[in-house]
């Protein structure tokens, strides 16, 4: 595939992308490489069960540029138990994790039952409480559950985000209301995501992220084909387009606020 440059080179951080999934995990540095030259110079590599959770550790101390997040995903919260949190709270201690997740509630599929989902959500946004560390909250046709137990956590404290958010602007507001940033994929690329095109309009650019969430998500022109943490650069684009505003501008911006929301240090913009 070609790469394509910009005319002016963008700065961009890819706040949820998955170099630790298979389909990157052996060839990491080409991938790195790609997304160098659409602009791609920092990532977090999210986890999400035991095996995506070491390897997002094992890239984040390899790589200065990459920055590791570890959770447990909904989908498999039933297999969830004092062993898993024992593990996991003694990764959270590792200064390359910059925060807890992906954590969340996913309605779509049946992986684990919705009350166990529930628990392990709750347990885990406590256990991010008491490390001081903002969250990555996967939300999948679970909004108000989802909600109510951020709300109930009262999360302003530690921050986090909404990842690849597909909400309306009712529900913007409301995560917005509980001091979450809001993190756009490639679907606010895609012609028909209306309520996302509003949605994008209406969040304030100090509170925006961008990402990839490859290998899955594919932004407009690619979308069909495997996504990877390069085409961030598209979903810059799309947003820019839909908020009338430069490339560079939100780029820049999604930028800082990644870095004041994860703590990154060693980030030159």
């Amino acid at each position: 595939m070609a790469i394509y440059t910009h005319e002016k080179a963008l700065n961009i951080y890819d706040s949820h992308t998955h170099l630790n999934d298979d389909a990157f995990f052996d060839e990491v540095p080409a991938y790195m490489a790609r997304a160098k030259h659409f602009g791609v110079t920092q990532m977090n590599i999210v986890g999400s069960n035991a095996q995506l959770n070491q390897r997002a550790l094992q890239l984040a101390h390899q790589y200065d540029n990459l920055h590791a997040i570890v959770g447990w995903h909904p989908e498999d919260a039933k297999d969830y138990d004092d062993v898993v949190e024992k593990n996991l709270i003694e990764q959270l201690a590792d200064p390359q994790v910059v925060a807890m997740g992906e954590m969340g509630l996913d309605y779509h599929w049946d992986s684990s039952p919705q009350d166990v989902q529930k628990k392990v959500f709750a347990r885990q946004v406590a256990i991010a409480k008491d490390l001081h560390l903002p969250i990555s909250v996967h939300d999948r046709d679970a909004f108000e559950d989802t909600y109510q137990i951020l709300k109930q956590a009262d999360v302003r404290e530690i921050g986090g985000v909404m990842h690849s958010f597909n909400g309306n602007t009712e529900w913007l507001k409301k995560f917005l209301d509980l001091g979450m940033h809001i993190s756009y994929s490639g679907v606010a690329s895609f012609k028909n995501a209306t309520e996302v095109h509003e949605s994008v309009l209406q969040t304030p650019l100090d509170k925006m992220l961008v990402e990839t969430d490859a290998p899955y998500l594919t932004p407009t022109p690619y979308r069909g084909k495997q996504n990877e943490p390069g085409f961030t650069k598209f979903v810059v684009e799309a947003i820019a387009d839909l908020r009338e505003l430069s490339a560079e501008e939100i780029a820049d911006t999604t930028y800082q606020n990644a870095v004041d929301l994860f703590g990154i240090n060693n980030a030159e913009n």
